[in-house]
């Protein structure tokens, strides 16, 4: 094992190895990059669990740029990801989102409406009325709008995006090391050097924080407060004895989400601040499919009274506590460890943009695609939130 590397990147989720892609595939960085992942089974990593989504219908602007930036790659990630003329898939399937809203909701949407589409996403809004007449199977009651993306929105693989990512960068000589950084060695502002449970000390120039929904307890290793922390979500699968002519990831006002899968239907819902703990285990609560999500699944689409679950999963979040959008770039007092954290369930359509703004921060100390720099970590200790409205 090399003894020092120029930048480690502590965790090998999608993040992680999208910063690693982005690095290794700029010819102005010359530098030895290394990925530390602890579990390279991705058994139960937030990548591979996630229901890997794809959508511009957000409230701030950047997150608009950086789901287009990310439709734009995935559109060509078969050529851009190629090694040795092999071109991974990832199974995009173009099927839109649907946001409802009842009438307390109507000025989000429209608000929403007015920052995406100069941005370049395509959506329309729809009235009640409208709405009904463009989807039969959908129960309107207590409806007042609906916003429907027409393009660079839908699903994809997630767990392929991750390989294809990992398996590039790893072409052109990006380290994958199975461990875990147990300790970080501080000199002043700086970050000198990492401690691996098996593979002993290695000296960085860099260390980037990739860690997903650990990203909290690795900063906390260079004894920095990172608000990230892992929050469970719930992920069932349900068939539906009368199907419906549904293409698209439907947000009832509720929260509670569904999209087909095949011949069925992915589903879930994100419970309310004061029930969602820190947690780190993956035990499925049952129940809140029956109480919580069944019942809205019923209301809103009336064949869906009669749904059967066939499983379930659970995953984890790396949830950002203090605002719900990503952190990105150097700690103002160490300024050689970067954050790629707290995207708070929009990671994935989001890793190549965000990849590629961090290795932008590492080789010129500056964004040059896009301008994330609201996306600091300064806003948290200036205590200046960016409101994310559109969290599913």
């Amino acid at each position: 094992m090399e003894r020092s590397y120029d930048v480690v990147i502590v965790g090998g989720g999608v993040m992680g190895c999208s910063v690693a892609y982005w690095l290794a595939a700029n010819p102005d960085f010359t530098g030895r990059i290394a990925i530390i992942e602890r579990d390279p089974t991705y058994a139960t990593a937030t990548t591979a669990l996630s229901v890997g989504s794809i959508r511009q219908q957000f409230s701030t602007p950047e997150n608009v740029q950086m789901s287009l930036f990310g439709a734009e790659f995935l559109a060509g990630v078969g050529e851009r990801l190629a090694v040795d003329g092999d071109r991974p898939s990832v199974s995009l399937v173009s099927g839109g989102y649907l946001f409802l809203a009842t009438e307390a909701g109507r000025a989000v949407l429209e608000a929403n409406h007015r920052i995406q589409r100069p941005l370049g996403a395509e959506n329309v809004l729809l009235s009640a009325a409208e709405l009904a007449e463009r989807f039969p199977w959908l129960n309107t009651e207590g409806l007042a709008m609906g916003s429907l993306g027409l393009r660079h929105e839908g699903w994809l693989d997630p767990y392929g995006l991750l390989h294809a990512f990992r398996r590039k960068a790893m072409s052109l000589g990006a380290a994958y090391l199975k461990d875990r950084v147990v300790a970080m060695r501080r000199e002043g502002g700086r970050i000198a050097a990492v401690t691996l449970a098996e593979g002993g000390e290695i000296a960085c120039g860099m260390v980037i924080d990739a860690a997903g929904p650990q990203a909290g307890a690795v900063a906390a290793l260079a004894g920095i407060e990172l608000p990230v922390r892992p929050r469970k979500r719930f992920v069932f699968v349900v068939d539906c004895r009368t199907p419906i002519a549904c293409n698209q990831l439907v947000i009832d006002p509720s929260g509670v989400y569904f999209r087909p899968e095949g011949r069925n239907y992915l589903c879930g819902l994100s419970p309310p601040e004061d029930q969602d703990p820190d947690c780190e285990d993956f035990t499925i609560d049952y129940s809140w499919f029956d109480d919580e999500v069944w019942p809205v699944l019923a209301h809103r689409v009336p064949a869906f009274a009669e749904l059967k679950m066939l499983r379930a999963w659970a995953g984890l979040y790396e949830y950002n506590t203090f605002d719900q959008n990503a952190i990105l770039g150097p700690h103002p007092e160490v300024a050689n460890f970067h954050f790629i954290n707290g995207f708070s369930g929009h990671g994935v359509q989001q890793s190549p943009a965000a990849g590629r703004a961090v290795s932008e921060l590492v080789i010129y100390g500056g964004f040059r695609t896009l301008d994330l720099g609201r996306f600091s970590f300064a806003r948290i200790a200036a205590n200046a939130p960016i409101r994310e409205l559109n969290v599913v």
